[in-house]
């Protein structure tokens, strides 16, 4: 019986799980936008929004244990200046799940996991001369 054991065990032991884990926290953190399975996006939700609280709080024993969890500076440093400040007025909820597609090998349910407020890059229109020439 499974009573009172959350988490998805995911096919693996549990240091290569935790392992996963981080690095899908740092990716997600340090790229704003990542592409997993659905599963694991979900399992990494609450280690996200626990990171991103810690650097809401901004102590220094906030960034030691992030830095404990996460294992880049850059990423940590990056957490406390520039997502923190982002985040400072909203209580929670800091990821969002968009399903994308199904993986071609196995079919596994793709979803792309990203922060709720990330800074959107401006798109550069570049018009083709066939499209300047049908405007015209």
């Amino acid at each position: 019986m499974r009573h009172r054991k959350k988490g998805r065990q995911l096919g693996r032991q549990t240091k290569h799980r935790w392992a996963l884990f981080r690095s899908l926290v740092t990716s997600l953190l340090e790229h704003e936008r990542i592409e997993t399975t659905e599963a694991k996006a979900k399992e990494i939700r609450g280690f996200t929004d626990r990171m991103i609280t810690l650097g809401k709080d901004g102590s220094l024993p906030a960034r030691r244990r992030a830095l404990s969890f996460l294992r880049s500076k850059a990423v940590v440093t990056k957490l406390f200046s520039d997502v923190a400040a982002r985040f400072k007025d909203r209580p929670g909820g800091y990821t969002r799940m968009v399903k994308t597609r199904r993986r071609i090998g196995d079919a596994a349910e793709l979803v792309a996991i990203e922060l709720v407020s990330r800074p959107e890059a401006t798109p550069t229109k570049q018009s083709s001369p066939a499209a300047a020439a049908a405007k015209s």
